[in-house]
């Protein structure tokens, strides 16, 4: 039972995936999560099932899924009176709010800070951005591409230079981390509030969060003057800290830092005894001065044979080392599995699947997941809470105020 914020109640007004992936990680760890939804169009994701993004026979939206497992969905249009009213009625009785909308939507639908905790001062609020509170981007919006791979720095770090197109950002790459963090502000402003029961405004942006991720790239930058040196695979400046490829077209890393402490045992596994007193490649400096002929003579020994056999010869190898596993590949991972990292659920459609757990566990328990709310789903009973009667919903989903 994922029960560590149970008792927690967060009403969530945000669409895409990154705030609402900091609502699947509260909604993991046991809190009431309530997704806002306009009645007509829904959080945008929804349409992607139809837009061709999403693709295969099964009709699932795992964009819809992963980042809005366990919650609970409410259409209210927020922009009448009474949806706004509702809404105001939701948050009284709210812990948090999360937001991704942006100031000038916020004020004009009565949903910034100061209203907000004009019906509940002690509620924490959280805010997700592209840019940031400051400065001239404040109010511009920003998808993880734009706000996190590209002006943070991540994607020009991974690209090979000389005028190279750099890779292209993975999907929602930034935000599910973005929404980690958001998760992570949220429950310690939940502690400060049970402490001192005052409620914080909890800021993450993508930006911030590419930063904080990039940390040892940027921070070296500025400490040295100059950006940090880019090594192809070719040249590493330890060649036993590297990625090899083998005979059948797969990939082992290695990440040996300590390369003179293994060294002899990597190269006995290996097959190449006779490189472990070779004196071009003896210790750390002269592999260093000797690298791209070093990295040359082990690409030739690794694409001499298939990645089983590989396997099967470092089993046991005290340095650290791995298989680059392709997504598919890490649904059978036994190490995947053993710690339920991909927990499953089944949908309305009785389609079961998994989804990736967020990354902490309390108790060496593996969380437990829902499926991700339909549009709407639960608007009856969550009004119900609030003590309005059928005639009272009926009236309001005529009105189209309610989904």
């Amino acid at each position: 039972m994922n029960d560590v914020l149970e008792g927690i109640r967060v009403v969530e007004l945000a669409a895409w995936t990154f705030v609402p992936a900091a609502g699947a990680v509260l909604a993991d760890w046991g809190a009431d999560v309530i997704k806002i939804e306009h009645p007509e169009t829904g959080d945008p994701q929804r349409g992607l099932i139809s837009s061709g993004m999403v693709t295969g026979a099964s009709g699932v939206n795992h964009f819809i899924e992963q980042p809005n497992r366990g919650k609970r969905s409410v259409g209210i249009d927020t922009r009448t009176p009474e949806g706004l009213e509702l809404l105001m009625k939701l948050i009284e009785r709210a812990d948090v709010f999360v937001t991704n909308l942006l100031p000038d939507s916020r004020a004009r639908m009565g949903v910034d800070v100061d209203a907000i905790r004009a019906r509940n001062p002690k509620i924490v609020y959280a805010r997700g951005h592209g840019y940031g509170t400051k400065g001239n981007l404040a109010e511009q919006g920003g998808f993880d591409l734009a706000a996190y791979w590209s002006r943070g720095g991540i994607g020009e770090s991974y690209s090979a230079g000389n005028g190279a197109y750099p890779p292209v950002q993975r999907p929602a790459f930034g935000d599910s981390y973005g929404g980690l963090a958001i998760a992570a502000g949220i429950a310690a402003a939940l502690v400060k509030r049970q402490r001192t029961g005052e409620g914080s405004v909890v800021d993450v942006s993508l930006l911030g969060a590419a930063i904080w991720q990039l940390g040892p790239d940027i921070v070296g930058a500025g400490v040295l003057g100059t950006d940090i040196p880019k090594f192809d695979v070719s040249s590493m400046p330890n060649p036993a800290a590297n990625i090899y490829k083998t005979q059948d077209g797969r990939f082992i890393s290695f990440v040996l830092l300590q390369a003179d402490r293994f060294w002899s045992e990597f190269c006995t596994r290996l097959g190449r005894t006779d490189l472990i007193d070779d004196d071009r490649y003896a210790n750390a400096a002269v592999r260093f001065q000797n690298r791209t002929e070093c990295i040359a003579e082990l690409r030739s020994v690794f694409e001499s044979e298939p990645l089983k056999h590989w396997e099967a010869a470092f089993d046991g190898f005290d340095g650290v080392w791995d298989v680059l596993r392709t997504p598919l590949e890490v649904h059978s991972d036994p190490q995947v599995i053993a710690n339920g990292y991909l927990p499953r659920t089944v949908d309305t459609n009785d389609n079961e699947f998994a989804l990736a757990a967020s990354p902490v566990q309390f108790d060496e328990t593996p969380l437990e997941v829902r499926r991700a709310p339909t549009h709407g789903e639960h608007t009856d009973s969550v009004l119900a809470e609030l003590g309005l009667n059928e005639d009272e919903i009926v009236d309001l989903k005529i009105k189209s105020v309610v989904l």
